[in-house]
């Protein structure tokens, strides 16, 4: 088979719409949530603004996809509590933190040292602390600081990376680990 300039081209859009089509897919399965249970278990969820005072128990999850009004309540309880400012969080960022817990034989109930950070409230804090990434996933919705009930965090920390599912910050001198649904990677603070 001879292959003419027009075949070549045909060939290239046609694998160039495979590929856009798996990239939507794949974009598409990101936003159903991961299972650490059954296909059709709810997933749960206990979080403890440490700043605000706010608590929420919820489920975030049902038959295999996210409840918007949970993630609502979500993005609500980790707003920026320094401006107000609301984010979208990601959902998998939830879903990583009941895998985690679960992974140390805990229920999901966190205390929350840092959720959204407004770029405001970033590049200030990046200014006073060289431990604050000038383009922090915390802007994006995808990084949590928090604490697990009854979990030493070095335990917590090691854990969490052991599962190999995003970045892995132990804070030892502030007792806090930073998850995030980043690249795997860890780091010390």
């Amino acid at each position: 088979m001879t292959w003419s300039r027009r075949r070549v081209l045909k060939a290239g859009s046609v694998f160039a719409g495979v590929s856009a089509a798996s990239l939507l897919l794949g974009t598409a399965r990101s936003q159903e949530p991961l299972r650490a249970t059954g296909a059709s278990a709810p997933m749960r969820i206990a979080l403890f603004n440490l700043h605000t005072d706010e608590h929420l128990d919820i489920e975030y999850a049902r038959d295999g996809a996210y409840l918007p009004t949970a993630l609502s309540a979500i993005e609500v309880l980790l707003r920026d509590f320094r401006t107000g400012e609301r984010h979208a969080i990601d959902p998998t960022l939830m879903d990583h933190l009941v895998n985690v817990a679960h992974a140390v034989g805990a229920d999901p109930q966190f205390s929350v040292i840092s959720g959204y950070r407004s770029p405001l409230t970033n590049a200030r804090l990046h200014e006073r602390s060289s431990g604050v990434a000038s383009h922090s996933l915390h802007m994006e919705g995808r990084a949590i600081d928090v604490r697990l009930s009854g979990v030493d965090c070095a335990s917590l920390a090691s854990r969490a990376l052991d599962l190999r599912c995003g970045g892995v910050g132990y804070y030892r001198a502030s007792n806090f680990v930073h998850l995030d649904t980043g690249a795997c990677r860890t780091w010390k603070g």
